[in-house]
């Protein structure tokens, strides 16, 4: 888990366009990961609870022909979807919380990890109530994605997951 300082000077980089995120080989880090796809690369580490937090329920933000092909609860407050558009080859991502209460400090980004150049993320970040997002890449089909979610001091973040191999 990265701390939100840390989160908000990458994405602070992103939005003053004084640098680009950087990553490292296909490394996750999380507070919880659950539900992902068979196939799909995910590592996570569980806090340890007596019992699973609720997970929130995918709200359908991203719009119509989007189904979640991963997702990672952020500590016990919400959950992070990554959906895809298998018509348009679209990828989207969507932080949602558990239950909809006073505003709080919540994002959701997503990047294409493209072999040949960098690529900036596309982030949605401020107070919220119930969700960030939905942001959305475009040439997601055959390329791995970066994606991530926060709410309050948690995040989840992955990069190099959901490798689409086009046939």
């Amino acid at each position: 888990m990265r701390s939100k300082s840390a989160a908000l000077a990458a994405v602070t980089l992103f939005v003053a366009g004084t640098g680009l995120l950087a990553t490292a080989g296909a490394a996750s880090a999380a507070t919880t990961a659950t539900g992902a796809t068979p196939g799909a690369a995910t590592a996570g580490a569980t806090a340890g609870a007596a019992s699973p937090a609720p997970k929130a329920a995918y709200n359908g933000a991203c719009g119509a022909g989007y189904s979640v092909v991963n997702s990672a609860g952020i500590a016990d407050l919400g959950t992070v979807f990554l959906t895809y558009n298998s018509r348009t080859g679209k990828n989207c991502v969507v932080t949602v919380r558990n239950a909809k209460d006073d505003p709080i400090h919540m994002a959701a980004s997503v990047r294409v990890l493209l072999d040949d150049e960098e690529t900036r993320p596309v982030v949605d970040e401020g107070e919220f109530t119930s969700y960030a997002g939905p942001v959305y890449v475009a040439e997601g089909a055959g390329h791995c994605i970066e994606w991530s979610g926060v709410i309050g001091d948690e995040e989840y973040y992955n990069s190099g997951s959901n490798c689409g191999v086009l046939k």
